[in-house]
C-alpha cells in the first residue's frame, strides 16, 4: 500500500467501481499521488483531480515518473531555496546542512542531508540531534524525496514523525501567462514595509529577529506590495539564488477580503518579470499538498512538482 512517502509521486490505482455477477469491475488511474489520509487518496489525473476512498482501492503501486529529476538536479534546487531562506544560525556535517533561526519556520530551523555527512548514517543523525540540543531546539530533518529515501527509512526506525508533504514546484518563466490587466498595480520594493512584515507575522505567529535575517538577508531579493486605498490587499518575496540563477516565490498572500480577484497571479507574475530581468529563467516555489486552493492556482500558472520533502520530527 501507499505510504506518505510517495505523495508527489506518479502512481497507478486499480479500484473496485461496482460488481458485476457476483465479480468486481475494476478500474485504473494514472496520476501524480497529492494527498494521502486514512480514508481517501487523490490524484492529480491527465482529465482533472480524482479523490479514491481508500475502502475501494484493489491495488496501488508507484510507478516510474515521465521525466524524473536527477539527484544532481534536486540537490542543486534545495541549495538554491537553502540560499533563499537562509538561516541565522549555520553549521555543516560534511555536506548536510544544519541551519536554526529561533525556531520561525521548519525549513530555517532543519538540517537538509544532502550530499556525504562524512559519517556513517546513524552516526550523522546522532550528530544532527546533539547540534539541535545544544541550541536548545527540537531535531528537525528536511527530507527530500526520492533523494533521501534512506535518511527518511532510519528516521522512521528511530519513530521520527513527520509534517505533511510538501511540494517543490517549479516552471520555465517563459511559460508562465501574461499578468491579467487591471488595478491597483504591484509594487516592488528592495525592503519589506512595516505593512508587510504584520501581514507576514500574522501569518507565521510572530517575527522575531532572526525572522528578519531570513527575509532579508539575500543579495538579490525583492518583496512585493499591493495596495487600494491606502490597505494592504497581497504581498509576495522574490529571491534570486544559485548557479542555477533560480527564482524564488515565497510569501505569496492575500487579504480574505480581495481573494479571487487574480491577485496572487499578478504577484507572481511582477516578480518573475523582475527575476527575469536580474537573470533568472525559472521559477520554484514549496507548498503543501493539503493546500487545496493554492495548489490549484499554482497548477493553472504552469507549475509542475519536481520532487517533495518531508519534515521529520524527533520523537519527545
Amino acid at each position: 500500500m501507499l505510504r506518505q512517502q510517495d505523495v508527489g509521486h506518479r502512481i497507478v490505482v486499480r479500484r473496485i467501481v461496482g460488481i458485476r455477477e457476483g465479480r468486481p469491475l475494476f478500474s485504473d488511474a494514472l496520476g501524480e499521488l497529492v494527498e494521502l489520509s486514512e480514508t481517501h487518496l487523490t490524484l492529480a489525473t491527465a482529465h482533472g483531480r480524482l479523490r479514491v476512498p481508500v475502502a475501494e482501492v484493489h491495488r496501488a503501486k508507484r510507478v516510474p515518473p515521465t521525466r524524473r529529476p536527477t539527484a544532481a538536479a534536486v540537490v542543486e534546487l534545495e541549495l538554491a531555496a537553502d540560499e533563499a531562506w537562509p538561516a541565522a544560525v549555520r553549521g555543516r556535517l560534511g555536506d548536510w546542512l544544519l541551519r536554526a533561526a529561533d525556531g520561525w519556520t521548519g525549513r530555517a530551523n532543519s538540517a537538509l542531508p544532502v550530499g556525504d555527512p562524512d559519517r556513517p548514517l546513524p552516526a550523522a543523525l546522532d550528530a544532527v540531534e546533539r547540534w539541535y540540543a545544544d541550541l536548545g531546539q527540537p531535531a528537525l530533518v528536511n527530507t527530500p524525496l526520492p533523494l533521501a529515501a534512506p535518511v527518511g527509512a532510519e528516521l522512521d526506525a528511530r519513530g521520527w514523525g513527520s509534517g505533511p508533504p510538501v511540494l517543490v514546484q517549479t516552471v520555465p518563466l517563459a511559460g508562465l501567462p501574461p499578468a491579467a490587466a487591471g488595478s491597483p498595480p504591484v509594487e516592488l520594493a528592495a525592503a519589506p514595509s512595516d505593512d508587510w512584515l504584520a501581514v507576514v507575522a500574522g501569518r507565521k505567529g510572530g517575527l522575531p529577529d532572526a525572522a528578519r535575517h531570513v527575509l532579508t538577508a539575500v543579495g538579490q531579493v525583492r518583496f512585493a506590495h499591493v495596495y487600494a486605498d491606502g490597505t494592504l490587499l497581497a504581498i509576495g518575496r522574490g529571491t534570486v539564488t544559485g548557479p542555477g540563477r533560480w527564482l524564488g516565490l515565497s510569501v505569496i498572500e492575500v487579504r480574505p477580503e480581495a481573494r479571487r480577484q487574480g491577485l496572487a497571479g499578478r504577484v507572481v507574475r511582477a516578480l518573475a518579470d523582475w527575476g527575469a530581468a536580474t537573470g533568472a529563467s525559472r521559477a520554484f516555489l514549496q507548498v503543501e499538498q493539503r493546500n487545496a486552493p493554492a495548489v490549484a492556482l499554482y497548477r493553472a500558472l504552469g507549475f509542475t512538482t519536481h520532487h517533495t520533502y518531508l519534515t521529520r520530527t524527533a520523537p519527545h
